[in-house]
């Protein structure tokens, strides 16, 4: 039964989320290693208010809006590999989350 390791790499930098998956899957093409994805996902637009100030009568500024950008990797076996991208450094505008699972094979009667 493989493991398979999902990376889900969020980003408010869409252009710096797609380089540092370009790296991770140029790596795995060196090692040999077949990734699924990425899955692009609908982007998140979030809206955060602004105080003007601290206390209770200040007022607001304009809230401040943003997309959060998406992709998933999976990655099947090569739980060196899957292990080796999750422990590198990333920038720190890329948020990168990992979840691993043992999946049965279709037909294993299990």
């Amino acid at each position: 039964m493989p493991f398979v390791t999902t990376l889900t790499l969020t980003s408010g930098n869409r252009h710096r989320l797609d380089d540092v998956v370009a790296e991770i899957k140029q790596m795995a093409e060196q090692k040999g290693v077949e990734l699924k994805g990425p899955h692009p996902k609908q982007p998140r637009e979030l809206r955060v208010p602004q105080s003007k100030s601290l206390g209770p009568e200040g007022g607001r500024f304009e809230s401040w809006n943003y997309s959060v950008y998406t992709r998933t990797v999976e990655v099947v076996g090569y739980e060196d590999f899957a292990r080796t991208v999750t422990q590198r450094t990333y920038p720190d505008s890329i948020h990168v989350e990992a979840d691993v699972e043992q999946r049965t094979q279709v037909g294993s009667g299990s």
